[in-house]
């Protein structure tokens, strides 16, 4: 457990920006820029938080809990106040409170109607607490209360803020994602009552209920279980057929709205199936994994068709996060370290790059007031800075090899060549075929939404418009962003070492490879991308 100052830390990350939230509810409404210094503060300090757990971690023993507290706290019911971050939490945490102060920053002078820029920042303070919250939880009540704190204000920031069809969008996203919250409460509680930590106690904490394995449920109870929280998650990813909240929710949410979506809360789906679906249900996990991967295939065809169907710049990338996040789900189903690496990697590479993506639509909007991509064209005659990034994040987006998306693209279609024991190779090399198309049609779209967007000459309307090209206040949003996707795709390495000493331990533990007579079969396994660019993070 830690101590001091160490103790105290992700307690702070966390709820540091509830601070900042009472400081901006009390300061009256007319005083804008006080407030929006306040919010831009509460934000850094909790991102210096974050840098300060990246800076003190051990980095040679990434599978332990660090910084971990745990205090009694309902303990009627055995749920304890129980934080701590491993190699996979730790670059999400980080993630998030990065992404909440480069919101922070382009918010400065591009705030929506209606003009309420005190209640706008305090729903960004409240989704950081979520968000945050969400990562650093080793208790599944703890992890559930994180996880529905981000409801309410995305809900909000949707429906207030959000374009002409907000009622509907912010309607349509509450009850998706609270149907999915009850099946997935309904399976939290069914493995409590299932199953007994060491002491032979009920219990929600998450380590206990790994380390208790199965707990004596019956196989058919297991696929039950795990259903529901395949459901509660899957809707959050969002994986095909659960993903038409997706689409109507970013196309009317405001812009910072839209990149905190992508960039964090579309992650704590899948984080949640590597932190407590797999390695609590393994064997549930291995029956579910043949079908988790077809629904991750189809997602990323239909999202890339969906994308050339598309005419709203802002509706086409989202459709394209539709098809990322299932390249993200595929290497989860692979059930193998390389193929979870490859998953956490491509969670990080999307919020940077499809977050970039959203901020580049949303100053799109801001300048020519439509997204409608048949009246856009010559950006690069007119803003040429704006026009260059949008290149360069397109390139980004369908994996180019040397930006961040290539590293989660490429090993996690490479994952399901070999995947888990016991799961069948044909069928996941079909999915490693269908995969692969899915990269093609993604240069296409994109390529496309490049052409149309940023090439050719500017139509007629807005030949005589004043365009304004990245100011001050993009480039402090933006520059930290387009860093990170070069730095992380000439050096994964830096990734790859972070996350693999604590997956490779949970899929060892969860899915270890088949033993005859005492003694492991001698299997060609596939190695972790960690290996293969170790010498890249040196």
């Amino acid at each position: 457990m830690a101590h001091g100052f160490d103790a105290w830390i992700l307690t702070l990350t966390t709820f540091t920006p509830i601070v900042g939230l009472a400081l901006v509810l009390l300061i009256p409404k007319v005083e804008e820029e006080l407030i929006k210094l306040v919010t831009l503060l509460t934000t850094l300090v909790t991102l210096g938080f974050s840098l300060y757990v990246l800076k003190n971690f051990d980095f040679d023993h990434t599978a332990k809990l660090q910084f971990e507290v745990k205090k009694t706290w309902i303990e009627v019911i055995n749920s304890n106040y129980h934080i701590g971050v491993d190699g996979i939490s730790l670059p999400m945490l980080v993630l998030s409170a990065f992404i909440t102060v480069l919101c922070v920053i382009y918010s400065w002078n591009h705030f929506p109607e209606p003009h309420n820029v005190k209640a706008f920042l305090a729903l960004i303070l409240l989704l950081e607490v979520g968000m945050n919250g969400t990562f650093i939880a080793q208790d599944l009540i703890l992890f559930f209360i994180f996880f529905e704190i981000v409801l309410l204000p995305m809900y909000f920031m949707i429906g207030v803020w959000g374009g002409p069809n907000r009622e509907y969008a912010s309607i349509k996203f509450f009850l998706f994602t609270l149907f999915g919250s009850a099946l997935m409460l309904l399976s939290f509680l069914a493995i409590f009552f299932k199953v007994k930590n060491g002491q032979g106690l009920h219990t929600f904490d998450i380590p206990e209920l790994i380390a208790a394995g199965k707990g004596g449920i019956t196989h058919g109870v297991q696929l039950i279980i795990f259903g529901g929280m395949f459901i509660g998650f899957a809707i959050k990813v969002p994986m095909f057929p659960f993903h038409t909240w997706l689409p109507d929710a970013h196309t009317e949410a405001p812009t910072v709205g839209s990149v905190l979506l992508a960039a964090i809360l579309l992650k704590l789906g899948t984080y949640g199936f590597i932190r407590i679906a797999l390695p609590i249900l393994p064997e549930a996990a291995k029956s579910w994994a043949p079908w988790i991967g077809l629904l991750a295939v189809i997602g990323i065809i239909y999202g890339a068709l969906g994308c050339l169907a598309q005419t709203d710049m802002k509706r086409l990338i989202a459709f394209s996060s539709v098809s990322h996040m299932g390249y993200v789900m595929l290497g989860i189903a692979s059930l193998t370290s390389f193929g979870i690496n490859a998953a956490v990697f491509g969670m990080v590479a999307h919020g940077l790059i499809t977050g970039m993506l959203f901020f580049i639509a949303g100053s799109v909007q801001h300048t020519f007031h439509t997204r409608e991509m048949s009246r856009l064209g010559g950006l690069l005659t007119q803003a040429p800075k704006m026009g260059w990034i949008l290149g360069f994040c397109a390139m980004a987006s369908l994996g180019l090899p040397g930006l961040a998306g290539f590293w989660g693209e490429f090993p996690a279609i490479l994952s399901v060549f070999k995947p888990a024991d016991g799961l069948s190779l044909p069928v996941f090399r079909t999915y490693m075929v269908i995969a692969a198309i899915g990269t093609v049609l993604a240069a296409g779209y994109l390529l496309w939404m490049l052409q149309k967007v940023a090439f050719g000459t500017p139509k007629d309307e807005w030949k005589d418009t004043h365009v304004h090209d990245v100011g001050p206040q993009e480039w402090m949003a933006w520059l930290p962003l387009l860093l990170l996707i070069v730095v992380l795709g000439v050096v994964p390495g830096l990734m790859f070492k972070t996350t693999d000493g604590a997956v490779k331990q949970m899929v060892d533990k969860a899915f270890p490879t088949k033993v005859e007579k005492g003694v492991a079969e001698k299997q060609p396994e596939a190695k972790s991308p960690a290996i293969y660019v170790k010498h890249l993070g040196r």
